[in-house]
């Protein structure tokens, strides 16, 4: 099956994707579809990379949900933008079965002040919003590791964030986007 074929039968049945079983596919007919996949997501807006579909798909729910307007991909460290001119760094994290980490992709520059809050998201293995909050800068000083190696630094987002001062829980407003 090549990419084309797979867009066919997608095209042709909406949920025939996921009628289909995937133990049957051949690796490259798997890849084939992932990037048929891809593209369909690319082409409705859900996400606006070729890379992993987390990050890009925490921006579409963050900005859905809130009505923040997106910040160019050269607008370094600052995803979004709210209409009260408050700067979001937003980051996702799928959690697996196979990796249950809750580290967020690297807050570069955190000290420099550039962004109010980190809109975080953990997706279930499915994508399915688990839990997302907004999190003040100062909270996510207080709580990230510096790594030298990538001169940048870690946020581990476990539970007890959702408890700490000027944390909001928003894991509703997320779900509740429609798309």
């Amino acid at each position: 099956m090549d990419a084309g074929h797979a867009d066919e039968k997608t095209q042709e049945n909406p949920r025939r994707t996921a009628d289909m079983n995937l133990t049957t596919l051949t690796a490259p007919e798997l890849l084939a579809l992932h990037a048929t996949v891809a593209d369909e997501l690319r082409k409705r807006g859900i996400t606006r990379s070729a890379n992993n579909p987390v990050g890009d798909l925490a921006e579409y729910l963050f900005c859905k949900a809130f009505g923040w307007k997106q910040a160019g991909n050269s607008h370094a460290n600052v995803d979004a933008i709210g209409s009260d001119g408050t700067r979001y760094q937003i980051k996702g994290r799928r959690i697996t079965r196979l990796n249950r980490s809750r580290q967020l992709s690297a807050i570069r520059d955190l000290g420099g002040g550039h962004f109010d809050f980190i809109a975080a998201a953990l997706f279930n293995q499915d994508f399915t919003v688990m839990r997302a909050a907004l999190i003040p800068h100062s909270i996510a000083v207080e709580g990230s590791t510096f790594v030298e190696r990538t001169n940048s630094h870690k946020f581990l987002l476990r539970d007890d964030v959702w408890h700490s001062p000027g944390v909001q829980d928003v894991t509703a407003e997320l779900r509740a986007v429609q798309f």
